[in-house]
């Protein structure tokens, strides 16, 4: 068995937490204490993540598509292969050690994607990305923290309340959607959605895409 490397550590800005990028071969995992968040070979629920929320503006012919939280780029990867030629993707990322991952250590995974024409990435919390716009956008994928209850920042926690959920609704273009990805269920969020306005669709995927690994939860929540 190929023991575990530590290649980088990382300091969650408006935190005392600390990301650990690991590395065992091929396999790369990034981890928070004892949590693993993300391993890149388990994407398939990142990966739907995008292709459910594309699926629900697939009539648009320019559509702008912000992601929160780059990750190991499986849904920025994912967006790209189902939105057309004329999308434009925006990618906000608030560890800027992870974009840096990207185009270094992790440089075999992300493959070009990062210089696509149709993505810029933004080194700053979504969360202000989406409080600064209005109308601007057609889909809205949060894949921060670890879903609806922050695990890495609890400044996180306002993407989700009540007024999080207002602002997003107000960056939304009319029949835009809001997609969100969480490792597990959360009633009192979805509930939360359905207050704020939005049509509420909850869906259960597999980590592997492919029927095995673990349970996500990913609501889809589309602006009339």
């Amino acid at each position: 068995m190929i023991p575990w490397e530590k290649i980088d550590t990382a300091k969650i800005p408006g935190s005392d937490e600390e990301l650990r990028l690991m590395r065992r071969g091929k396999e790369f995992s990034i981890k928070l204490g004892t949590n693993e968040l993300m391993n890149n070979r388990l994407s398939g629920s990142e990966a739907a993540l995008a292709t459910l929320a594309a699926k629900q503006i697939e009539t648009v012919e320019k559509p702008v598509v912000l992601i929160g939280g780059l990750g190991m780029g499986f849904t920025l990867r994912a967006a790209l292969a189902v939105l057309g030629a004329k999308a434009k993707i925006v990618v906000s990322e608030l560890v800027p050690a992870v974009v840096t991952w990207a185009r270094g250590p992790m440089a075999e995974v992300f493959g070009d994607s990062l210089d696509e024409a149709r993505v810029s990435i933004r080194e700053t919390d979504v969360g202000e990305i989406i409080r600064a716009k209005s109308s601007a956008f057609d889909a809205i994928l949060l894949d921060v923290d670890n879903g609806p209850e922050g695990l890495t920042r609890k400044s996180n926690d306002a993407l989700y309340s009540a007024s999080g959920l207002a602002a997003a609704k107000a960056a939304l273009r009319r029949g835009g959607v809001l997609a969100v990805w969480s490792s597990g269920p959360n009633p009192a969020f979805t509930k939360r959605l359905g207050r704020a306005g939005f049509d509420v669709n909850e869906v259960n995927v597999r980590a592997t895409g492919r029927g095995g690994g673990a349970r996500h939860v990913i609501w889809i929540a589309k602006k009339s």
